[in-house]
């Protein structure tokens, strides 16, 4: 297993996308920025992924959670890749820059149906036989590029009708479906003792059912982006999965305000008990294209900052 974070030390991830086709199969007008449909070509600019990851180091990042989705020309199954998508031996050269960075690459493959464009028509074969090879073929091939890392992040966020309301396409997994679907990922990472990681917001409207059905070996990254830490259920979630004893990386972003990014420092800081507050993870949300260049100069300088008030309140 390739790590360069030791387990003990606090995470301080980055998310950053190869892949941008997570989100809708159409353009619409309710959709925020021109970036959310999905294209046909790769969106990440190496020149700036190339400056990123040594300020990346410079600013106390230890980890890079790289959303692969159909960026990389998988072997297994060379009809899901873009066009001019990453070949293998590319992808493991940069990894191997990573871990000189000390910047500990963690695969990113996000399977809910609400962000799985990028699976091409295999989404719109959802919970079939064809499906569930399709993820066993990719999981299993993503985990021998990244050579068996220690976390593997599965998405499975917003499957939600409201959230797929300008798709021209919609699929919901729901009840005993959702929860069979989550399993069969997970059983395919226990082989290699590859912890799975989710983000965790269906915890808001299933409560209940999220804290009876989710393994405790599944890391969680509960998210909320706004500046004012109250009683919402998305910020009172963070209370909620430390009472019930699951591992967190809290997630915080510039998508809103930089503000958010140092709000929920203190608060998971005050809310989460040390021994299952793992770390935290900046999810700027935005591609890696030269035209945003300065939404993730600002985002990494966030981390730097978070850290220091991290380690200072």
């Amino acid at each position: 297993m390739a790590s360069t974070t030791h387990p003990q030390e606090l995470i301080w991830a980055y998310l950053i996308h190869l892949s941008y086709n997570m989100w809708a199969d159409r353009a619409g007008p309710d959709i925020k920025g021109k970036y959310y449909s999905a294209k046909p070509f790769l969106r990440c600019d190496d020149s700036l992924w190339n400056d990123l990851l040594p300020r990346m180091r410079d600013a106390g990042v230890n980890m890079l959670v790289i959303d692969v989705g159909d960026a990389v020309q998988f072997k297994s199954h060379p009809e899901i890749p873009l066009k001019d998508a990453w070949p293998i031996a590319k992808m493991k050269d940069q990894l191997a820059k990573c871990r000189e960075l000390r910047l500990e690459p963690i695969p990113k493959l996000n399977f809910s149906t609400c962000h799985d464009q990028w699976l091409g028509k295999y989404a719109r074969m959802v919970s079939t036989p064809e499906y569930y090879q399709v993820v066993k073929d990719l999981i299993a091939e993503t985990l021998e590029i990244f050579d068996t890392p220690r976390l593997f992040h599965l998405g499975m966020d917003e499957e939600a009708q409201i959230h797929q309301k300008a798709f021209a396409y919609v699929v919901i997994r729901q009840h005993e479906l959702w929860w069979h679907d989550f399993n069969f990922m997970i059983d395919q990472l226990k082989p290699k003792s590859v912890r799975p990681w989710i983000w965790s917001d269906m915890i808001w409207v299933k409560r209940d059912e999220f804290r009876a059905q989710m393994p405790k070996s599944v890391l969680q990254s509960n998210w909320y982006y706004g500046p004012t830490f109250d009683e919402r259920v998305e910020v009172k979630s963070y209370d909620d999965l430390d009472k019930a004893g699951f591992d967190e990386v809290p997630t915080f972003s510039n998508w809103e305000t930089p503000q958010n990014v140092y709000n929920t420092v203190r608060y998971c800081k005050q809310h989460i008990g040390r021994e299952r507050l793992q770390g935290f993870i900046h999810a700027p949300w935005r591609p890696t294209l030269e035209e945003v260049r300065d939404r993730h100069l600002d985002a990494i300088d966030n981390i730097k900052q978070a850290r220091h008030i991290y380690e200072t309140s």
